[in-house]
């Protein structure tokens, strides 16, 4: 199964909502927290996602519509 690497940067009210959860839950695919860091109004996640192409390619079009920006994770993921 694909796996894609992406960095999801969150603001304010985004922090607290459960998006990854939901996106593992409601699209069917495996989520794998790799970094994370959240300050005082901002915060992001770099994170594996597994599965069929189209359920990762519809989660993270859910994901962008409710305003977390998306990115691909390049050189920040930690290995092993």
């Amino acid at each position: 199964m694909p796996i894609e690497k992406v960095r999801l940067t969150f603001l304010d009210r985004l922090i607290k909502e459960p998006v990854i959860y939901r996106v593992g839950r409601d699209f069917k695919v495996e989520t794998n927290i790799r970094r994370a860091d959240i300050q005082e109004g901002i915060g992001w996640v770099i994170l594996e996602l597994e599965g069929e192409q189209k359920s990762i390619d519809d989660a993270l079009e859910w994901v962008r519509s409710v305003g977390v920006r998306v990115d691909p994770a390049v050189g920040d993921v930690v290995e092993g």
